[in-house]
């Protein structure tokens, strides 16, 4: 009869506490609401690109909503981000493939709620405008992507766009910080590290030197050059 397996043992009989110690309740609960917030993205996505489709038409009169400075107008881009790559839409599919896969693999990794929110923006953006290539005209992995969203003639965007974007903003600001996706300040580690490194009350090296001896001093805490008492 088999008998259930137990924790891996490291060099001299320990349990390995990384084998030993299952993924927190804490960050399970990033995962979920990472996964959560991904889901309103992406539903907030779809949903207004089905109202533009239904209320815009494509090189109709742009809609003013401050001005010009930020209009609606219809339109469907076959690129990436300002129309770029725009006879490339099959190779910009299978790269935002790749990103999604990451991010998922990434996910589950998450100690930090800042990151968290990113991954969740990230990743409903990067899915929204995936979904438009996989199931839009003209056909599977070269649809279009409807983007509506005028900024003032410069470009064209939508709702996912907005998420990612986001991300990568919030994403900077936790790099700068020093915030791993695990959540700790890899600055203070580092800190931490050269302090540990730095000269201190350390034990005397030479053979016969004692704590406390100062640099000169004869073994047993003479200065140099002095004998034994008479």
């Amino acid at each position: 009869m088999s008998t259930p397996a137990e924790p891996s043992a490291v060099a001299g009989g320990e349990t390995d506490p990384a084998a030993a110690t299952p993924p927190s309740s804490g960050s399970r609960v990033l995962v979920v609401w990472t996964v959560v917030l991904a889901a309103f993205v992406l539903a907030a996505d779809q949903l207004t690109k089905w109202w533009a489709e239904s209320a815009l038409t494509v090189g109709g009169e742009p809609i003013p909503l401050v001005g010009e400075l930020l209009q609606l107008r219809l339109i469907y881009n076959p690129g990436a981000a300002l129309s770029i790559a725009s006879g490339y839409t099959w190779i910009l599919t299978i790269v935002v493939t790749v990103v999604v896969v990451f991010i998922i693999r990434a996910i589950g990794r998450l100690g930090s709620r800042g990151w968290a929110v990113a991954l969740g923006l990230l990743l409903g953006g990067a899915v929204g405008n995936l979904v438009d290539r996989l199931v839009r005209e003209p056909g599977f992995a070269r649809g279009h992507v409807v983007d509506f969203i005028d900024y003032a003639g410069f470009f064209v965007g939508n709702v996912a766009d907005i998420a990612v974007v986001s991300a990568a903003v919030l994403i900077a600001l936790l790099s700068l910080r020093g915030i791993g996706l695990d959540g700790k300040r890899h600055t203070d580690e580092k800190s931490g590290d050269q302090l540990d490194d730095e000269p201190g009350d350390q034990l005397a090296d030479k053979p016969g030197e004692k704590p406390g001896d100062e640099p000169g001093d004869e073994p047993g805490g003479r200065p140099a050059g002095q004998g034994d008492p008479a």
